[in-house]
């Protein structure tokens, strides 16, 4: 599709499509792009006559309902800010995404509302379900809102602390997902399986890059990775967008040859693919073109790897994305060189507007851009370290913060896992550092064995001693028969550092 410069407000992107043809696919049937603009318009009226307030934060917890397809749209045409909460958290961190966003309504279901306890609802937020947005009503017209003005409040999913909210204006979303439809290539014949939170910057982008190109979404709310392959099959999905875990589970479980060949399109953000992945896909899927993506919720994506690169440079997170500039940068300001690592930065029109109600943390993440970068303004500093090579392709290093420091040098623990999995020992592994008297930091590797984890350890170790130096040699395996996840799907690696830490 072509790639359109200029932002629009984001409750107008579906209107692309044609008015026939199929917005949203459920088991219970079809929602064209007439009847999601019908349900637009009249889901916005009604939060409007709930909450006559401009600018007002409106909160949804829900599963993937047609509600919960509409509300990103609904409740910015109705000059409220959409506060979507995803489904798999429970009461307390409800409650702290509700006052801390300063919601005045909550859309939920009854089951949902019941497990809400006194206090946890502020007093001047409201209870409505949603079956009650439903029913005849005067729809609102688009809008005509300033594309600068916020849209959303994203919740990370607090894997270093509380959650955060990020603030997204209209241009963030539009041009978010003109980007993104364009670079995947995506078409209205195109079918894409929703199986990612839509409270997640990865999961709400992939209905609006979908409608962008005219294309339809089929959200699902899944238990096993079976359930996937089903609806692969009875949607006819020819695109699935996934994080590491995800694609872990779907390679241990079977795929009729004709279903794994419909789909066309693999894309992956929320943590690399380490190479057995990448085979396994390969394999499994080789009708797919296989994209690797980078992103943050504050600058929603970054970079992205073609498909025809991906075999050649497997650890590589690619170029950066249209309406993107990134770059690699010292802890002086300057440019990093090629090969030498350097912090992330991202500057452009997809750099969101801060932190909701936080100055402090808005500061520390949102700088402006050097002085020699393309684009001025604010520009995100991702605290993740990168270096970029000489053919232009960044490459992952690692999060200051998850830096390993042990005997004087800093190791990535992008590197360690990377090295743990490239043999046939273990199917998921994160490296920690821990405090050690003597070196610094010691390494500990928890994981998933492939097997009999005593044959796996003896096996990686002696494998590791021939592949990696002495001072990156891990001091101690933990095997676990699954590896914790967090809200988003990813692996939740604060977790396991402050257990492995304790």
């Amino acid at each position: 599709m072509a790639l359109d410069p200029v932002p629009r407000p984001i409750d107008t992107l579906p209107l692309r499509g044609r008015a026939e043809d199929v917005a949203l696919a459920f088991k219970s049937g079809d929602i064209t792009f007439a009847e999601l603009e019908r349900r637009t318009g009249g889901i916005a009226a009604r939060l409007r006559q709930a909450v006559d307030e401009p600018g007002a934060r409106v909160a949804s917890w829900l599963p993937k309902t047609v509600t919960a397809c509409v509300m990103p749209l609904a409740a910015p045409r109705g000059g409220l800010v959409h506060v979507p909460v995803n489904p798999v958290l429970k009461r307390a961190q409800v409650a702290h995404i509700l006052a801390d966003s300063g919601a005045r309504l909550l859309v939920t279901q009854a089951a949902r509302a019941a497990t809400l306890e006194p206090g946890d609802v502020p007093g001047d937020c409201r209870i409505v379900l949603e079956e009650d947005l439903a029913g005849d009503t005067d729809p609102l017209p688009p809008s005509r809102a300033d594309t600068d003005a916020l849209a959303a409040i994203l919740y990370t999913s607090g894997s270093t602390g509380r959650p955060k909210g990020v603030m997204l204006s209209h241009a963030n979303l539009w041009l978010g997902a003109i980007s993104v439809a364009h670079y995947l290539k995506i078409t209205p014949a195109d079918r894409v399986l929703g199986v990612l939170p839509l409270s997640f910057d990865y999961g709400q982008n992939q209905l609006f890059s979908t409608w962008a190109a005219g294309g339809s979404v089929a959200p699902l709310d899944y238990l096993t990775a079976r359930d996937v392959v089903k609806a692969v099959e009875r949607f006819g999905a020819t695109t699935l967008a996934g994080v590491p875990p995800l694609w872990v589970q779907l390679l241990d479980v079977e795929w009729p040859e004709a279903t794994a060949a419909r789909l066309r399109r693999l894309t992956n953000s929320g943590g690399a693919l380490t190479v057995p992945i990448i085979a396994g896909l390969r394999a499994k899927f080789p009708q797919a073109d296989l994209y690797p993506m980078y992103g943050l919720t504050e600058a929603f994506r970054s970079t992205y790897l073609a498909p025809e690169l991906v075999d050649a440079h497997p650890q590589a997170i690619g170029r950066a994305i249209p309406f993107a500039e990134v770059m690699a940068v010292r802890a002086d300001g300057s440019r990093a060189a090629p090969g030498e690592a350097g912090e992330l930065v991202h500057a452009g029109p997809l750099v969101a507007q801060g932190y909701w109600r936080d100055a402090e943390r808005t500061a520390l993440r949102f700088r402006p851009a050097p002085d020699w970068a393309e684009n001025g303004g604010m520009a995100v500093w991702s605290g993740d370290t990168v270096m970029e090579g000489e053919d232009g392709l960044f490459r992952f290093v690692g999060r200051d913060d998850e830096m390993i420091k042990s005997a004087g040098n800093r190791i990535s623990p992008t590197e360690i896992e990377d090295a743990v999995l490239r043999g046939q020992e273990a199917g998921e592994a994160v490296a920690i550092g821990v405090p050690d008297a003597r070196l610094g930091q010691a390494i500990v590797v928890v994981a998933r064995a492939l097997g009999d984890a005593a044959v796996a350890e003896a096996a990686v170790r002696a494998r590791l001693r021939a592949e990696l130096p002495s001072f990156m040699q891990p001091a101690r395996y933990e095997w676990r028969d699954a590896l914790p996840v967090n809200a988003n799907g990813k692996l939740d690696r604060a977790s396991l550092r402050r257990e492995v830490t304790a």
